[in-house]
């Protein structure tokens, strides 16, 4: 059932908001990082996220790939959210963990491999749900694509898996080290999945974000979804309760379908979610919308740019933010024309700059990066 618009939760701040200070502070010459994020709780105009931590530089969804990413200047990290077997959420882009930590090499933990129906596919390995948080502390996390990213695998082994009120603590104290505000964006993995083995994420995320002050009132919160139905039923627990808390609602490849879309039987595909009609309908839930970035802007087969979508003018007609992912500084993931000689392997940095760039011409408003120190140059030397 689709929300009416009187129930929809009122937007707190517009995408065109400007830093009021950004011309009250003089740029101090030879200084690395031109931060443009808020000496107190405001957002920023434009707004560097953190891909799970600074994934390109450390094991992603580690403490440690977050502190990096705060301090490469993301205005906001990203913790993507599984619950364990006692119900505490962790940082984990799946919840299966044989490809993030070590849990392979574990004897103790050897009989907990299985193979899970999730989202309609069949997976085998170790799952987040049948370890309680003890048991997963005693893990340790891995680089999960170590044939691009060589470098990380000496990390391996080194870091814990976070639980989401770990990384509010961190983002927390960051935010007093560096005198800027570092804002959250948790994204709830598979909620339809996690509903029906009765370990909801929903109220677990609203208790744990509600417990710490900084996530209760100071900072903003981003919370997304590449599902409909928990959006909506987060918009409806929260209501106006919470000024600072913002609903986003994630878009995949336009041939793929929310998952709780298709075990409700509904045929639509994301495309189908980013006519007109759809993002108006969005935005009597949501705040934001966080498509796939080819949805925004196409390459033809050579690789180039084609001619933007209308999606960003659509969300901002409806009053939506646009936050588009991802984006990486490594061959493997460069569009043709922007990489660099080398493997797949090699970082292009200005190859990144420039398509961040290109993305941030036809408005979008922040874009998820694996390398937030790469983004944080192509916001700074973006000129309109």
């Amino acid at each position: 059932m689709h929300s009416s618009p009187s129930q929809r939760r009122t937007p707190r701040f517009s995408f065109r908001h400007v830093l009021r200070l950004s011309a009250m502070v003089p740029l101090v010459a030879g200084f690395a990082l031109t931060l443009t994020g808020c000496s107190d709780d405001e957002l920023p105009k434009l707004l560097v996220i953190g891909h799970r931590g600074a994934s390109a530089l450390r094991p992603e969804h580690t403490l440690e790939a977050y502190k990096k990413a705060i301090e490469d200047g993301a205005d906001v990290i990203e913790p993507d959210l599984v619950s364990t077997k006692d119900g505490v959420l962790v940082a984990r882009h799946e919840n299966e963990i044989s490809g993030t930590t070590n849990v392979s090499e574990v004897t103790k933990f050897a009989d907990r491999r299985t193979t899970k129906t999730i989202d309609g596919v069949q997976v085998s390995g170790w799952f987040t749900e049948d370890f309680t948080l003890a048991e997963l502390k005693e893990l340790r996390a891995r680089e999960r694509i170590p044939l691009i990213r060589p470098g990380n695998k000496e990390f391996n082994d080194q870091f814990l898996i976070p639980t989401l009120a770990e990384v509010i603590t961190l983002a927390k104290a960051m935010s007093e080290t560096t005198g800027r505000t570092i804002h959250l964006y948790p994204e709830t993995k598979h909620p339809t999945y996690f509903q029906s083995i009765n370990l909801p994420l929903e109220d677990k995320l609203i208790q744990t974000l509600k417990a710490d002050d900084f996530t209760a009132s100071k900072a903003t919160v981003f919370i997304q979804s590449f599902e409909v139905a928990n959006l909506k039923e987060l918009n409806q627990k929260i209501g106006t309760s919470q000024e600072k808390w913002k609903l986003v609602q994630l878009i995949d490849s336009a041939d793929k379908a929310p998952y709780d879309f298709v075990k409700a039987g509904d045929t639509r595909k994301y495309a189908d979610l980013l006519t007109q009609a759809s993002i108006q309908d969005i935005a009597t839930y949501a705040d934001g919308l966080g498509p796939y970035k080819l949805n925004l802007i196409n390459v033809d087969s050579a690789g180039a740019f084609q001619t933007p979508s209308e999606v960003i003018r659509f969300a901002h007609d409806a009053g939506l933010l646009v936050h588009s992912w991802t984006f990486r500084p490594e061959n493997s993931f460069l569009p043709a024309p922007l990489k660099t000689q080398g493997p797949d392997t090699t970082r292009h940095e200005a190859g990144s700059i420039s398509e961040m760039q290109e993305y941030l011409k036809a408005g979008l408003d922040g874009f998820f990066t694996d390398d937030p120190a790469v983004g944080r140059k192509a916001v700074d030397t973006f000129k309109p």
